[in-house]
């Protein structure tokens, strides 16, 4: 990694050694460490040795293959944004996961893979001030930890409750690493709250879930703090509902999930129907024909006839449902999750695309 000071940004470098989202996506991995009994992470750098500039809480859109089939997975970056010349992304085995496992099982140092990035909003807001609250559980840790890795690198003056859960002592990713920061980074409190003790019988601390209680004495300011939240939906979930509870105001909570996304868009009124257009919409692959109204998007109305497409984000951010549109035309409204070369190339999203003609789509 990159130990150069972090008063040489990669803004400082000639344009042309800077990793450019549009143009470039060949990436080489350079280690693979082991987090965790399932976590590992992995650090890449561009195969022309350029710089990135992202920030923290930002991920990657990998393009990977497995058993010949395309397959788009979006990781969230674990490293500094100060450390320009290579990026980390932690992933979690997924039993019975297809990439997950393929990346545990497969990756290696001076393996090439292909990525689009850096993507994503969930980024401290320029008004949040000093006071923090960084709530994680499991695999959730990756985003908040760059933004903590990131606040160790510049000796940035914070006041940060940093909060992370899991379901044993052994499960808490970057436990160590975390025990140290906090050591040497004034201002920041640490918690960990696994659910059981299983594997550590001496754990020292409380265990269970967070809890409206348990906030109010581990965070008496959390009214006051900007928070930012990652991890599994149920665990969001009661962060969102307990935040709320105790005085957070919604602008400042903040959290990122790539749960896969339920559309469900509200039905259109039989008035609007009869004068909405209605396209038909061919996946070449699965051999289906649906109808799509002018007013829905394609992967909604996709979704509810049973048409099989990957998707996440569901609002043009994550590029997961990256589909190859070989007829027809679309009213698209991205969010950065596809490069304007693979729009000029045929691809679109389904997620944000709102047909105007017929459509054939190799899916």
């Amino acid at each position: 990694m990159d130990t150069r000071s972090p008063q040489m940004p990669a803004a400082r470098a000639a344009l042309h050694d800077l990793w450019n989202p549009e143009e470039d996506d060949a990436l080489v991995c350079l280690d693979v460490q082991q987090e965790t009994h399932d976590v590992k992470t992995f650090t890449f750098a561009s195969r022309e040795g350029k710089r990135f500039m992202f920030k923290a809480g930002q991920y990657f859109l990998f393009d990977l293959e497995h058993n010949g089939d395309a397959e788009n997975r979006c990781y969230s970056i674990s490293s500094s944004p100060h450390r320009t010349n290579a990026f980390s992304v932690t992933v979690k085995r997924v039993p019975g996961g297809k990439i997950s496992n393929w990346l545990h099982d497969t990756l290696v140092p001076g393996a090439t893979v292909r990525a689009n990035g850096p993507l994503g909003h969930f980024v401290r807001p320029e008004t949040s001030g000093r006071k923090l609250l960084l709530l994680s559980g499991g695999s959730g840790i990756t985003p908040v930890m760059s933004i903590l890795r990131e606040l160790a690198d510049s000796c940035e003056p914070a006041d940060v409750v940093f909060m992370h859960a899991g379901r044993t002592p052994q499960d808490l990713i970057f436990r160590d690493e975390l025990a140290c920061i906090a050591r040497r980074l004034k201002g920041l409190r640490l918690h960990f709250l696994p659910e059981t003790v299983a594997g550590e019988p001496s754990w020292p601390g409380l265990t269970g879930r967070i809890s409206k209680d348990y906030m109010r004495l581990a965070v008496p300011d959390i009214a006051e703090r900007t928070v930012m939240c990652c991890g599994p939906a149920p665990f969001m979930a009661a962060a969102r509902g307990i935040a709320a509870e105790l005085g957070v105001p919604g602008s400042n909570y903040l959290e990122e999930s790539f749960d896969a996304a339920v559309i469900d868009e509200p039905e259109i009124p039989a008035v609007q129907e009869a004068s909405a257009k209605v396209f038909q919409v061919t996946f070449s692959k699965q051999a289906r024909s649906i109808d799509v109204s002018a007013d829905q998007s394609v992967l909604s109305c996709a979704k509810k006839s049973g048409v099989r497409i990957p998707s996440s984000c569901a609002n043009g951010v994550c590029g997961t449902c990256k589909s190859k549109l070989t007829s027809g035309t679309v009213d698209m409204n991205h969010n950065g999750g596809i490069r304007q070369r693979e729009i000029d190339a045929g691809l679109f999203l389904p997620c944000c695309s709102k047909p105007l003609s017929d459509l054939v789509i190799e899916r």
